[in-house]
């Protein structure tokens, strides 16, 4: 007598070929039933012989599909109903989605080997695409993932692609985004560029290879092409290249910020940057992100007075037929946006906001849902850590919270990302950007919107968390939201709870370090050197900080290092005369020191990360900062280039840590004329140490065994290194940010793991629903 089963998985389980996979499997075991999309995952029901079924169930485990995600296997039994055959059946709805969204994949190699064999139908076709690979999260448009919801809507099959979607056989068998060149989309180069071409002519004629072979050739002469990708526009040069690279950065109005680089191939990632084991593992993964590392070379127009290049690997199917067209085997390929803006994604925003930038388009025609820019990674000290993360990694649920309700999470300010928590699956959106920029704000609305409306969460519903900051541009727009309940959460607690979050520890007890530039604090001065401790599920409690100083301008002197300094050295007696050589401080230092003596327009701040401010304007850095943390990088940058030194004091007294003999010992060793790089490095090494006593003393005294670390300052891997050597060696855990960044692109994360218990640092404020 037959038996019978029922089985739902949940995870990242629609989009990857999973219910082909599960047809096979059954298949292969001899088993009869169906197999459908649901809203929590798939639905799976079987027939047949106990066996059959165990060895089922164990493959399912064991051997699912590669880019599929299995967080969670229900397996009950079920009656026979004396089915004679296994089919895959139409998706079901019943209540709202709660499936994981797959991320973006890159093209597999088997559609690579079809994309250059000349006997294959899709032979240079831009969109080749099966189960195994190709765009999910850029063209979903509803859940569940059928074609109807995506992108592709507007595409019927011809023959010969239904022929394969439809055969159990076929790895496109219910490959969503399936086409071919004489069914699907294709690529065209707009009419931007002026006659200049060898084989110039109208660029809209030839069809998509001829026009990617153009593509190409625009690349080699020298040119910056627009081109259309997965989640949105980049603008591409020749990397070595100095002049175009200098258009660009002149055009792009990006005077010094690193640009990216994507690659041929491997061979040519190592021959730019130094590639660890780890390194390679990351660039190579699934998301392939971009990729921080060691320069073997430099390239200084791509990335100025930095001793690291972020490159890529080709990862859709166009980027791979640039390069067999003949494009340098090095480009920059960087966000198709003006400084500061949202990357562009629809075609007529990119030709209006990019036209003087871009001296051509290669436009695809099928649509993108919604923009998705690439992922930054590293191989750190402490683990891979996520800088940037979108493409390959949204928006996949970072933890599951113990929360009934939906919690909408709207992040920071900077580096903006949104968390929206649907049946206690954390979802974490993809980099939106900076919410003081018009276009990146209105990016933030429509990721809101869009993340809300595709799981069909109720606005009624929602529990919102923001940020404590009155005057944030999120906690603005929270408070015109329709929710019934909202609540406030300070900046440096979502911080640590990010951490504890992505590793579902919720009632561990830990010392938590949070360093960075900024956060308003419980008393409203400017947080940034703070130590905690508590848990997720009790909250943090301050129990120490940075000794405090007074910022002049408040937020504008993150611009200029010397006005950030002013309050900091004020206070170091026997301070040498910074108005003099070597230090020749500009006249805005003065200024700010006038403004810090007479307390007119300072603000109160415990900012690690303008202390790193200050020390680099001691150190040279006396000029306006062109990019978020760029005097900081400097810094780490000198330190880099000299040995490990003994570190200059930075005592821990009476909870305080104390940056006077810090600074004092910086000022003092560059008048005796210490190399500054030297210098930087006794300066990095004495954050450690102080850190380090910090950390051991209260970890003591509360009987902890866990230090966590999060906060932008912490993306300096040689500080990393460094706690690494000091701490690791001890009884301390050293917990980091792995899947979320520890930036405030985590920010969203921590506040919704907060809220899910109730841990509100502003009081919880109940609204009422607004109407339409």
């Amino acid at each position: 007598m037959a038996s019978a089963c029922s089985i739902r998985v949940r995870g990242v389980v629609q989009g990857v070929g999973f219910r082909p996979f599960v047809y096979r499997l059954a298949s292969a075991n001899t088993l009869n039933g169906w197999v459908l999309n649901a809203e929590e995952g798939v639905e799976i029901h079987l027939e047949g012989a106990e066996t059959g079924l165990e060895a089922f169930v164990r493959d399912l485990k064991a051997q699912p599909p590669s880019a599929a995600r299995i967080t969670e296997i229900d397996v009950q039994p079920a009656q026979p109903v004396g089915l004679r055959e296994f089919s895959i059946r139409t998706s079901q709805r019943r209540e709202r989605p709660t499936v994981r969204i797959s991320p973006d994949l890159p093209v597999c190699s088997e559609c690579l080997k079809e994309l250059f064999d000349p006997a294959d139908p899709r032979y240079w076709y831009p969109y080749i695409n099966c189960t195994n690979c190709g765009p999910r999260y850029t063209v979903v448009l509803a859940l569940p993932y059928d074609r109807p919801n995506t992108t592709m809507k507007d595409w019927p099959l011809d023959d010969h692609c239904a022929a394969e979607y439809s055969n159990p056989g076929n790895r496109r068998f219910h490959a969503q985004p399936v086409a071919c060149p004489e069914c699907g989309p294709g690529y065209y180069l707009h009419p931007q560029l002026h006659s200049h071409l060898a084989s110039d002519k109208d660029e809209t004629e030839g069809g998509t290879e001829n026009s990617i072979r153009r593509a190409a050739e625009i690349l080699r002469v020298g040119k910056i092409l627009g081109v259309k990708g997965l989640g949105g526009y980049h603008l591409a040069c020749d990397a070595r290249n100095p002049d175009a690279v200098a258009a660009l950065r002149h055009r792009k109005y990006r005077k010094e910020k690193p640009f990216a680089m994507m690659v041929r191939d491997i061979e040519m990632a190592r021959t730019l940057v130094e590639l660890s084991a780890d390194a390679e593992t990351l660039l190579t993964s699934v998301a392939r992100p971009i990729v921080l590392a060691p320069a073997r070379i430099e390239l200084p127009e791509v990335a100025p007075e930095n001793n690291e290049l972020g490159v890529m690997l080709p990862y859709a199917p166009l980027h791979h037929l640039l390069f067999a067209a003949g494009a340098p085997e090095v480009l920059v390929m960087t966000s198709a946006n003006r400084s500061s803006e949202p990357i562009a994604y629809e075609d007529e925003d990119a030709l209006r906001r990019l036209t003087g930038i871009a001296d051509s388009f290669l436009i695809g025609q099928r649509p993108i849902a919604r923009r998705v820019d690439d992922s930054v990674a590293r191989a750190g000290a402490l683990g891979p850590v996520v800088l940037r993360r979108a493409r390959g990694y949204a928006p996949s649920a970072i933890a599951s919270l113990p929360a009934e309700r939906p919690i909408l999470a709207l992040g920071a300010d900077l580096k903006n990302t949104i968390t929206l928590v649907v049946d206690g699956q954390a979802f974490v959106s993809q980099h939106i950007g900076d919410l003081d920029h018009y276009q990146s704000f209105r990016a933030f609305e429509e990721t809101i919107e869009d993340l809300v409306s595709m799981y069909e969460v109720r606005w009624d519903e929602l529990l919102l968390a923001h940020d404590l900051h009155p005057q944030y541009v999120s906690t603005a727009h929270a408070a015109g939201l329709r929710v019934l309940q909202s609540g406030a959460v300070q900046h440096h607690r979502a911080h640590m709870a990010s951490v504890l979050a992505e590793r579902g520890e919720w009632t561990k007890r830990v010392v938590g370090v949070s360093f960075d530039g900024t956060g308003y604090g419980d008393e409203g001065s400017i947080w940034g050197g703070e130590i905690f401790v508590g848990s997720v599920q009790h909250g943090f409690n301050r129990v120490a900080h940075l000794r405090g100083a007074a910022l002049a301008g408040g937020d504008a002197a993150a611009h200029y290092p010397v006005q950030a300094a002013a309050g900091f050295l004020t206070q170091v007696d026997g301070l040498p005369d910074v108005l003099a050589a070597p230090f020749v401080f500009p006249k805005r230092y003065s200024n700010a020191v006038d403004l810090v003596c007479k307390d007119v327009r300072t603000f109160a701040t415990t900012s690690v990360g303008r202390l790193f401010d200050a020390t680099a304007s001691l150190l040279g850095f006396t000029c306006e900062v062109t990019f978020e943390g760029q005097a900081a990088i400097w810094l780490e940058q000198l330190a880099r280039r000299a040995p490990l030194t003994e570190g200059y004091p930075f005592p821990f007294v009476a909870g305080e840590l104390d940056f006077r003999p810090l600074l004092l010992a910086v000022a003092e060793d560059r008048i005796r004329g210490r190399d500054v790089r030297e210098i930087a490095r006794s300066f990095q090494h004495g954050i450690a140490r102080g850190l380090r006593d910090a950390v051991n003393e209260i970890s003591s005294s509360h009987g902890l065994d866990t230090v966590v670390l999060s906060g932008g300052v912490f993306q300096n891997e040689l500080l990393l290194e460094d706690l690494k050597s000091l701490l690791t060696n001890g009884a301390l855990q050293v917990w980091t940010n792995h899947a979320v960044p520890p930036n405030d692109g985590g920010i969203s994360m921590g506040q919704a793991a907060l809220a899910a218990f109730g841990n509100f640092d502003g009081p919880a404020r109940a609204g009422h629903q607004q109407t339409e």
